[in-house]
């Protein structure tokens, strides 16, 4: 195995430049065909992701995995679409990574994959989450009215209120990671939106 990751990392055939202003056309091929290999496994490096959340309660009723797949079955049973299913499950994928902005992060991760108001949503959503119990921290629970008069505010109120606040019910019977895996794999195949999709 050793052998094997040194001849793919060590062996395969690199550009040249010690610096990006000395690329060639031929250099930017070979990277440009790299980057779309390496694209394509998005998905799986997403959903094995998905699964660090398993077993991690944070003093919650259920762990983080089983309330992104609560979320995610809650709004795919409400008859959602697949991209707003799978901003539902990816919404708190940020918290190993991201823990003082958790939003940001899963955001930046399905921006390219979905509308404009699912992105927002995302983005947001802590601070609209925030409604529900921010006052037991001393916290103000009405940050969220910052947004108030946006286009996505009421989307996103709706969001949490329907389908992330109420997504700790242990007695709750989500579909299961593999429910989920084809959407992910479809809305991931090819980006809505992104400086590199044509790379």
């Amino acid at each position: 195995m050793e052998v094997k990751e040194q001849t793919r990392h060590g062996m395969a055939e690199r550009a040249r430049f010690r610096e990006m202003k000395e690329g060639t056309a031929e250099d930017w091929a070979l990277i440009g065909g790299n980057f779309r290999e390496f694209a394509r496994g998005l998905p799986d490096r997403v959903l094995k992701h998905l699964t660090l959340l398993e077993g991690d309660f944070g003093g919650f009723p259920i762990c983080r995995l089983e309330h992104s797949l609560q979320t995610a079955t809650r709004a795919h049973r409400d008859g959602r679409g697949e991209t707003y299913v799978v901003m539902a499950l990816l919404h708190d994928i940020g918290d190993t990574l991201g823990t003082f902005n958790h939003p940001e992060v899963a955001a930046s991760i399905v921006k390219p994959f979905v509308t404009e108001e699912e992105h927002w949503i995302c983005q947001n959503h802590g601070a609209f989450q925030g409604y529900y119990y921010f006052h037991h921290l001393g916290m103000d629970k009405d940050v969220r009215d910052q947004f108030r008069g946006h286009p996505h505010f009421d989307a996103c109120a709706e969001f949490c209120e329907k389908y992330d606040q109420s997504a700790f019910d242990p007695d709750y019977e989500s579909e299961r990671l593999e429910f989920f895996e084809p959407m992910v794999r479809r809305v991931m195949a090819k980006p809505l939106k992104s400086l590199y999709a044509d790379a």
